[in-house]
C-alpha cells in the first residue's frame, strides 16, 4: 500500500533532488522512501562488533552520555589552534 505525500523543498534543493534522481535512474520518492527506510534500520539495527577493527571497536560506545555540545567542541578547537 502507497500513501500520496507532499514534500515542500527549495527550489534549489528541489533541482538537485531531481538531479540526483535521474542520475541513479530512479524516482526522487524512491530516493526519499530509501533515505527515510535507512534512518529506521540505522536506529534499529544491531551490528557485530568483532566484525570492525580493532581501533574502531575500542571506541565504540565510547561518548556515550557525554554531556557535551557543539559550542564545547569550537572551544576546544579554538584553543587547540591558535
Amino acid at each position: 500500500m502507497s500513501t500520496k505525500l507532499t514534500v515542500t523543498l527549495d527550489d534549489s534543493l528541489a533541482r538537485r533532488a531531481k538531479a540526483y534522481a535521474r542520475k541513479k535512474r530512479t524516482t526522487v520518492s524512491k530516493v526519499l522512501a530509501e533515505y527515510l527506510a535507512s534512518l529506521d534500520y540505522a536506529e534499529t539495527a544491531k551490528f557485530d562488533k568483532s566484525e570492525l577493527p580493532p581501533i574502531t571497536r575500542s571506541l565504540v560506545g565510547i561518548a556515550k552520555g557525554a554531556d557535551v555540545t557543539e559550542d564545547d567542541y569550537i572551544a576546544y578547537l579554538e584553543k587547540k589552534y591558535r
